[in-house]
């Protein structure tokens, strides 16, 4: 079985649109992508390595794998190694290699992929997918870079997909620029309880 773990990065206030740059993704008129590069350093750096260190595959929104698809191939990083993994009714291939397309049950064709072999599959960006995810419970673990920002408005991680869920704390630190890295683990039902 294959875990699907989302990595992403979050402002304090949940939002996760266009953090790298101003052009990454402006819809909804968003004006503030870029909004991690003054947070980013070197310790931000080495855990994303480390994350990306172990062998993957992607899963990656059709928007996401357009912007991927633009850069990284004339790169080098593991994610031109990794078999990338992308939901869409509108491309059916691509020259990026180990690219492979679904369509068709969504739902079932990701439940399929976690039920196989293989490495790991990360999610990078790809907020809508992420919704998707979470709506079904497809997600195992969140590997959060959480940014000592807020926006107000944007695509946010925790959107229209949530289900009540726990989670168990797996790793927690902070980064000299005061960015704190958390990741979590699916772990059953929300609990409630009453205050004594």
């Amino acid at each position: 079985m294959r875990k699907i773990v989302v990595l992403t990065f979050v402002t304090l206030d949940g939002v996760m649109q266009a953090p790298g740059g101003p052009e990454e993704d402006t819809a909804g008129d968003f004006a503030y992508g870029g909004w991690l590069v003054p947070h980013f350093d070197e310790f931000i750096g080495n855990e994303m390595g480390e994350q990306m260190g172990q062998p993957f595959d992607l899963l990656l929104g059709r928007k996401t794998f357009e912007l991927f698809a633009s850069y990284w191939p004339h790169e080098e990083s593991p994610i031109n190694d990794a078999t990338k993994y992308i939901p869409s009714h509108t491309l059916t291939r691509h020259e990026w290699e180990k690219s492979v397309f679904l369509s068709g049950d969504i739902v079932g064709d990701i439940q399929k992929l976690k039920a196989g072999d293989g490495p790991d599959i990360q999610v990078h960006g790809s907020s809508d997918l992420i919704q998707t995810l979470l709506q079904h419970d497809l997600v195992d673990e969140l590997w959060l870079k959480i940014f000592p920002v807020t926006i107000g408005q944007g695509k946010r991680l925790f959107g229209e997909g949530t289900i009540p869920a726990g989670f168990n704390l797996l790793k927690c630190e902070a980064s000299p620029s005061g960015v704190i890295i958390a990741s979590y683990a699916r772990a059953g039902e929300l609990k409630t309880g009453t205050v004594a």
